[in-house]
C-alpha cells in the first residue's frame, strides 16, 4: 500500500499549505475530504476510462521528471543492467503508467460491491498451489509483492477465505481508518505491523488460516536483515522466516495481473522457494527475495519500481589496518 499512499499524498499536498496554520485537525479533515472525493469520482468511471486517466497521470510523472520517475530509473538501472538504456527508459515509462492506473483504480477497488469485485477478476491461475497449502492445516503465508493490482487481489481472496492481513499504519489516522475499512469490508482482518499484529498472525496460522504479507516492503530498523535482491543488498523483513519456523506454515507466492485496455485482472499463485523454511536466516531471506524477483521478472512493468527499496544500505566495512 506504500505506493497508493504516496500517490494520494500528492493530492493531499494541495491542502497542506492552506491548513498548516490552523492545526492538525483541520489539515487532517481537508486531506481526508479530498481523498474521499477523489475515490468517489474514480468509482463511477468505467475501468477502461479509469486506466486511460491513470495512463495520463503516469505520462505526466514522466514528463515532469518527478521523484517517482527518478527513483524508478535508479532502481531499474540497478536491478536490470542487462537492458540497454533505451529498454530501461521504456520500462520506466511503462511502470509509471502502471503506477497511475494503480491510483485511479483505487476508488473502484475500495468501494466496489462484492459482485463487482468478482466480475473484475477474469481468472485465477495456480489455485491448486494455494488449495494444497491450505489443506495441510498448518496455516498459509501468502507473499504478494507490490505487483499489479495487489489491493484487488487481497479483496478478492477475502471473499472466500478467512484471512488476516498485515499492514503498516500510515501517518494520518483518518486515512488509516478509511484504508482499513475498505480492505476489511468483506471479512479480512487487518492487523498493524507491531507486536499485537504479529501475535494475531501467529494465532491465525495456528488455526490453519491464511495470512497475507507484502514481502518487498522495507521493514523498520530492527525488524529486518540485509539479503540480496537482484544481486544488491536490500533490507528484508525477517517476520516471514520467524513465522514459518514457529508454526510450520506453508508459503505461497501471489500476484494480481492488470490486464490491458481495462479488461480486468487475473490472479496468479506460485509455489514459494523451498529454502524459505531453511533454519539459516541468511539462506531463508535470500530465498524470499529470489521469489519476489521471480514474480517481478514475469511482469516487470507492473512492479512498483518507484518504491525506494534500496534506501537503507549496510554500514561500510572499515578498511583493514
Amino acid at each position: 500500500m506504500g505506493l497508493a499512499r504516496r500517490c494520494l499524498a500528492q493530492i493531499n499536498a494541495m491542502s497542506k499549505r492552506t491548513a498548516q496554520s490552523h492545526g492538525r485537525p483541520l489539515r487532517s479533515a481537508l486531506r481526508l475530504m479530498m481523498i474521499r472525493f477523489f475515490l468517489r469520482a474514480c468509482t463511477s468511471l468505467p475501468l477502461p476510462l479509469s486506466h486511460a486517466i491513470g495512463t495520463g497521470l503516469g505520462r505526466l510523472a514522466w514528463l515532469t521528471r518527478s521523484p517517482l520517475r527518478r527513483t524508478a530509473e535508479a532502481n531499474i538501472a540497478r536491478c536490470l543492467p542487462e537492458l540497454n538504456p533505451a529498454e530501461q527508459q521504456q520500462l520506466v515509462k511503462d511502470s509509471l503508467v502502471q503506477t497511475g492506473q494503480t491510483l485511479t483504480e483505487l476508488g473502484r477497488v475500495w468501494r466496489a460491491k462484492r459482485r463487482q469485485i468478482e466480475a473484475l477478476v477474469q481468472g485465477v491461475e495456480g489455485q491448486h498451489y494455494l488449495d494444497q497449502a491450505l489443506a495441510t492445516g498448518r496455516g498459509v503465508i501468502l507473499l504478494a509483492p507490490h505487483s499489479g493490482a495487489w489491493e484487488l487481489g487481497g479483496l478478492f481472496m477475502s471473499l472466500s477465505t478467512p484471512m488476516t492481513t498485515l499492514y503498516r499504519p500510515p501517518r494520518e489516522p483518518a486515512f488509516e481508518r478509511l484504508m482499513t475499512q475498505a480492505r476489511a469490508r468483506f471479512g479480512s482482518k487487518l492487523v498493524p505491523a507491531n507486536r499485537f499484529g504479529v501475535k494475531a498472525l501467529l494465532l491465525a496460522l495456528r488455526r490453519g488460516e491464511l495470512i497475507t504479507i507484502l514481502p518487498d516492503q522495507e521493514p523498520n530498523v530492527g525488524e529486518g536483515a540485509f539479503a540480496p535482491f537482484f544481486g544488491h543488498p536490500a533490507y528484508t523483513l525477517t517476520l516471514v522466516h520467524n513465522l514459518m519456523l514457529k508454526t510450520g506454515a506453508v508459503a505461497v507466492l501471489g500476484r494480481t495481473e492488470r490486464l490491458a485496455h481495462g479488461a480486468g485482472y487475473r490472479l496468479h499463485f506460485y509455489p514459494a522457494p523451498a529454502e524459505l523454511a531453511n533454519p539459516d536466516p541468511a539462506i531463508a531471506l535470500a530465498a524470499l527475495n529470489a521469489g519476489v524477483e521471480h514474480l517481478v521478472r514475469l511482469a516487470p512493468a507492473q512492479y512498483q519500481w518507484g518504491y525506494r527499496r534500496f534506501r537503507r544500505q549496510p554500514a561500510p566495512v572499515p578498511p583493514q589496518a
